[in-house]
């Protein structure tokens, strides 16, 4: 059946217990630990008492509790290529016991490891009811590392898991009716946000743009993210030398690291690599750009788009995820056919020879982002909270029961 846009208003009824796993959380870097931070936080703003169950990150970290906050560190290993990441480890008959004794209203499930598996396990063993959410295509990711065939066991895993779940969320529409087309179900798109107070065009540095040698007028394209193959970086190196063509001022910066590292400053000695960013001092480097470059065609929603946006971007990206929501109707940026490569090089040309354009389409990207403020999205996610309660049916573990 296919899942509607939901936009359910909190009642005023008591505050939940809510169980949150996942198997990356700051101070670790990417968007899946940085956006289920905020709901984590958003959610005991609002009052309800959290349980925050991830891996441990190192031998020095301890499990903090507050109140209404308590966390339950599990042991995890290195995620393969991505050795500053964790995976959880399965865990079903530790968390069975400690729900059995502090039983949460609802278990929200951010991440489909081992130990999201075996979070869900468990909650199915108490009849406990489970939000999900859909965050990253690990069965895309599969073909950028040598293991294409890898794909469709994945996706299954993947449906597997969320068909298990009362609700799943999705970041987009086109995602949620992707996943809808492809077997899951109860799948509901509910968006993200920015923080607009830390990402903002005021960070803008006239002393960082001196250490990239940029002038004021040199139009400075940037990326950032995790540089990995899945992320299709090549493209954007191809579109800053068309650039250069034109306009033998402009400036490529890299934020981030990864594997991809080595290749690209090979490939593209001329580029600055900042590394990694984190705090207002990521949020200078948004802002001291003038157009974000983000060639990936492999996100779920895609965070560092609606972050260059609040700090005043324009931004050239392919047609789906964040980009299609934030850009389809606002004059922001451009939007280039999936896959097309040559569409996106000329959009970052055109865009990046036209100084005033540029300004213009960050003025409107700056407005577009002030409209993502975090409280409204984390009440939705309570609602789907709310709703997955009042899903739980008496006959639901019969119906779950998947081949």
């Amino acid at each position: 059946m296919h899942s509607t846009d939901i936009a359910i208003e909190s009642s005023a009824r008591r505050w939940l217990r809510i169980a949150v796993v996942t198997e990356t959380y700051p101070p670790e870097v990417n968007g899946v630990a940085g956006t289920i931070a905020r709901v984590v936080e958003g959610l005991r703003e609002r009052g309800h008492e959290l349980q925050l169950i991830r891996p441990r990150q190192g031998p020095d970290d301890v499990a903090r509790v507050q109140e209404g906050f308590a966390e339950m560190l599990m042991r995890g290993l290195p995620i393969p290529r991505y050795p500053e990441l964790k995976m959880g480890l399965p865990a079903k008959r530790a968390l069975v016991r400690r729900w059995s004794f502090e039983r949460p209203d609802v278990v929200h499930l951010a991440t489909e490891g081992p130990l999201g598996w075996s979070a869900l396990q468990a909650a199915r063993h108490l009849r406990l009811p489970v939000v999900s959410e859909f965050r990253t295509n690990f069965h895309a990711y599969s073909q950028h590392y040598g293991v294409g065939w890898l794909r469709h066991p994945i996706l299954a895993y993947l449906r597997k898991f969320h068909n298990q779940c009362q609700r799943t969320l999705a970041p987009a529409p086109d995602l949620r009716d992707q996943l809808t087309d492809q077997g899951f179900q109860r799948v509901f798109a509910s968006a993200r946000g920015v923080d607009t107070q830390r990402f903002r065009p005021e960070r803008r540095s006239t002393a960082l743009r001196r250490q990239w040698g940029a002038d004021e007028g040199a139009p400075v394209l940037i990326c950032v993210g995790r540089l990995a193959a899945e992320k299709n970086l090549g493209t954007a190196v191809d579109a800053f030398e068309a650039l250069r063509q034109v306009e033998p001022r402009a400036k490529l910066v890299f934020v981030g690291d990864g594997p991809e590292r080595e290749r690209l400053q090979a490939r593209c000695p001329d580029a600055v690599f900042a590394g990694l960013r984190r705090g207002d001092d990521l949020a200078a480097h948004y802002a001291s750009a003038d157009l974000f470059v983000f060639p990936s065609l492999t996100e779920t929603f895609g965070n560092v788009v609606p972050e260059a946006m609040a700090c005043g971007l324009p931004v050239v990206a392919y047609h789906y995820a964040a980009a299609a929501v934030l850009l389809q109707d606002h004059r922001a940026g451009a939007l280039a056919p999936m896959g097309d490569a040559e569409a996106f090089v000329r959009a970052v040309v055109d865009l990046g020879r036209l100084p005033t354009a540029l300004r213009a389409l960050g003025r409107e990207a700056h407005a577009v982002a002030r409209t993502l403020g975090w409280d409204r999205i984390v009440a939705e996610v309570e609602g789907h909270h709310r709703a997955a309660m009042a899903d739980l049916a008496p006959d639901l573990p019969a119906a779950l029961h998947l081949a």
